[in-house]
């Protein structure tokens, strides 16, 4: 990537990093505000399934607005519904308040995935979108590992409360860079060069003439488009059980600290990271070598899916707290390193018109996950009193959703790695 796309996927970059800060900030600080409100393991579980409840409703809105106006406007008003209510946490007293502010808080985050795909598919080329979506959600990691030592140490020393006010500082801090760094399209921004136009949008694989009248219904419908939902719904439900649940399974299975908790969430966040980045370069070196769109992303989804099942399901018979961390960080990297595929099946194969509201429309499925996770496993561990069983179940759906990728994941156009070829060639 050269030129002006460079600042277009960082500030992507930085959307994810915030994005995830605040979403972690309640993970870390859990352990203190569930002894503050006296919540239980099953409320804990509620509170983090109903943020979710939001966020996968406004994942398929957001995405269908983007598409009607642009991801720049509904970027930046997602970005600031969500920081204001990031910070309105601060004002929590008890289990409804706090319950309340979180589904509100999952609303405004619900566009960033399908915002992010569809600033991609309107900036990048063809060759270059795997990469970019890899690049753009690598901040997610990062900002889960960054939120763990700032919220602990501020959460220690100041009070909870005050890290959700720093982090809605942040937001709108992003929000006035991203208003004056992006537009909608490339050929709307003044510091574009021609060149550069001309570069993405010659290399754009939109198949126009087959897809155009083909209306939103109709993609989300085939079963190319609900399977890749399956399997994305398997990855969210492992990245969720770990966002949600890991920092207390730490504190209270394996008997660390606040303070080393935070310390020891890091190294699966930073792993994970260095995963998403890796699996969109390979995803496009694959293609690369081999002309088949689809084959490259099927194959990095499931070696990397199946790579996380195992890993995590181990975790969950792990008999120190270093042997969890080590083998949760492999699975995190192993599952990130899938991260950029589900969104490039999408890009690869919708109209760019429609691309936003069939990611959104994918997100939301897959975000079902996030309403599921959190509450089963706080009720498993509420009935059971241990982690093992919730680790097992998360594994054994990464194994489900990889087996149903290898049978139904197929191109919607049968002419479309034969017809990319065709016009490399020319």
């Amino acid at each position: 990537m050269k030129n002006y796309r460079k600042n277009i996927v960082l500030m992507l970059f930085l959307a994810g990093v915030i994005n995830y800060m605040d979403r972690a900030a309640l993970s870390v600080a859990a352990p203190i505000i569930s002894k503050e409100f006296q919540l239980d393991a099953a409320e804990m579980g509620i509170i983090f399934s109903i943020f979710f409840v939001g966020y996968a409703l406004f994942n398929f809105i957001g995405g269908y607005l983007a598409d009607l106006y642009g991801p720049r406007k509904v970027f930046a008003y997602a970005m600031g519904f969500w920081s204001v209510f990031c910070g309105a946490t601060a004002l929590a007293w008890n289990f409804a308040s706090l319950l309340v502010t979180r589904i509100l808080f999952g609303v405004g985050e619900g566009p960033i995935g399908s915002g992010v795909n569809k600033t991609i598919n309107n900036w990048f080329p063809t060759k270059e979108r795997a990469r970019a979506v890899g690049i753009s959600f690598a901040g997610t990691p990062l900002g889960g590992a960054i939120a763990s030592p700032i919220v602990g140490f501020v959460a220690l020393q100041f009070g909870w409360r005050i890290a959700f006010i720093v982090l809605t500082v942040i937001g709108f801090v992003w929000i006035a860079f991203w208003l004056k760094v992006v537009r909608d399209h490339p050929h709307q921004h003044p510091k574009v060069s021609k060149e550069e136009v001309a570069l993405i949008e010659g290399d754009q694989t939109d198949l126009k003439d087959q897809s155009e009248a083909r209306p939103l219904g109709y993609y989300l419908l085939q079963p190319t488009v609900l399977f890749t939902a399956l399997s994305f719904f398997a990855y969210n439900y492992i990245l969720y059980f770990f966002l949600t649940w890991f920092p207390s399974y730490l504190t209270t299975a394996k008997n660390l600290s606040i303070s080393e908790m935070s310390v020891a969430t890091i190294i699966p966040w930073f792993i994970g990271s260095v995963g998403l980045v890796s699996g969109g370069w390979l995803t496009d070196f694959i293609y690369k070598k081999t002309g088949k769109l689809l084959f490259s992303r099927k194959l990095v989804l499931v070696g990397g899916l199946l790579g996380a099942a195992v890993t995590v399901g181990l975790t969950g018979m792990a008999q120190t707290a270093v042997s969890a961390v080590v083998l949760m960080s492999l699975g995190i990297c192993f599952l990130y390193l899938t991260g950029s595929t589900y969104w490039a099946i999408i890009q690869d194969n919708v109209n760019s018109k429609s691309v936003g509201g069939v990611s959104g429309f994918v997100h939301l499925l897959a975000n079902i996950s996030g309403i599921i996770a959190p509450f089963i496993t706080g009720y498993m561990v509420k009935i059971t009193g241990q982690f093992t069983g919730a680790f097992m179940l998360a594994g054994a759906l990464g194994i489900v959703a990889s087996i149903a990728v290898v049978l139904f994941v197929k191109p919607l156009k049968p002419s479309m790695d034969s017809k990319v070829r065709a016009n490399s060639s020319t």
